[in-house]
């Protein structure tokens, strides 16, 4: 149900804008593919949540940020790299550094999604800038998508931030793996718009599985801490960042939302417990994912409203 092809088109041909800079080696053209909503994801994603909300069917307005289940695709065995990504050096760059991270970035909602219906995506590469920060030299990569709804017109348009990092030296402190521990559920409600957050290994496989997520961080306890240097199973970004979109579904009724901005501040790892806090600020909605130490892991700003 799924085909794609890379076109050489690039997005200033249409006259609205002109070719960004890129730096460093990538492909600039764009790459195209015609897919569906996809049911089964969407209702993998709502059996992981399990909050009570209504599971999408088809015909039904795709949730914020959902499409990052309802379009997953994996990559074929020959072109997965040795951390379970996508290999580099194809679509997105090589650029060095093995460490990927997904850092954040932003939607905007100029329509609406429809489970079960045929959508056009069109992705680019915008940028590959290095840049240096507390943690050592690093390569943000900036992806651009844009997904056009059965009538042709953009349904939403995405950026998100990769970060690539120099291989990690493992050592320091770990988090034994505790192949007993269960979370009853991904999210707790404690009170007005705050809520406790925690997963367990079969969260995470569930998410990894639904999403098309390979990364080994994920679910490998021996290559999370002794490959890529973690304490422990690595909580997937998108995933800390759906729950708060989830939140802020469940506390507005469903209310539409026209924007987001989300960003990833510091990994969370499997078990450990953390809060979603937040609400309304003027013309916005802000939550913020904290750990124990009351540290933001996760941000989101959204901006609700039809598109």
């Amino acid at each position: 149900m799924r085909s794609s092809a890379t076109s050489s088109r690039r997005s200033g041909s249409r006259g609205t804008r002109s070719e960004p800079p890129v730096t460093g080696r990538c492909d600039p053209s764009v790459h195209v593919a015609e897919e569906v909503v996809e049911p089964a994801p969407v209702q993998a994603l709502a059996a992981l949540f399990d909050d009570g909300l209504p599971t999408p069917r088809r015909g039904d307005v795709l949730p914020p940020l959902w499409h990052w289940a309802a379009l997953a695709a994996w990559p074929g065995s020959r072109a997965t790299g040795p951390d379970g990504h996508a290999a580099v050096g194809g679509f997105l760059p090589d650029v060095g550094k093995p460490r990927r991270m997904f850092a954040g970035g932003s939607v905007r909602f100029d329509g609406v999604l429809v489970v079960g219906e045929p959508v056009r995506r069109e992705t680019r590469v915008l940028s590959v800038t290095p840049k240096s920060g507390r943690q050592g030299d690093f390569v943000l990569v900036v992806v651009e998508t844009v997904v056009q709804g059965q009538d042709g017109r953009p349904a939403l348009v995405e950026r998100q931030d990769l970060v690539y990092r120099d291989p990690a030296t493992p050592g320091g402190t770990r988090i034994a793996p505790e192949p007993l521990l269960t979370a009853p559920a991904l999210l707790e409600r404690e009170g007005d718009w705050s809520w406790r957050f925690r997963t367990d290994a079969t969260h995470l496989m569930r998410f990894s599985s639904a999403t098309g997520n390979g990364h080994r961080i994920h679910y490998d306890w021996p290559y999370a801490t002794g490959v890529e240097g973690y304490p422990g199973l690595v909580v997937h970004g998108p995933l800390m960042t759906l729950a708060l979109a989830e939140v802020l579904r469940l506390e507005s009724g469903g209310a539409p939302v026209r924007s987001l901005e989300h960003r990833n501040v510091r990994p969370l790892f499997c078990g450990r417990s953390a809060a979603v806090r937040g609400g309304p600020a003027g013309d916005r909605h802000e939550l913020v994912l904290a750990g124990t130490d009351d540290a933001p892991h996760t941000t989101l700003t959204a901006v609700l409203g039809a598109g």
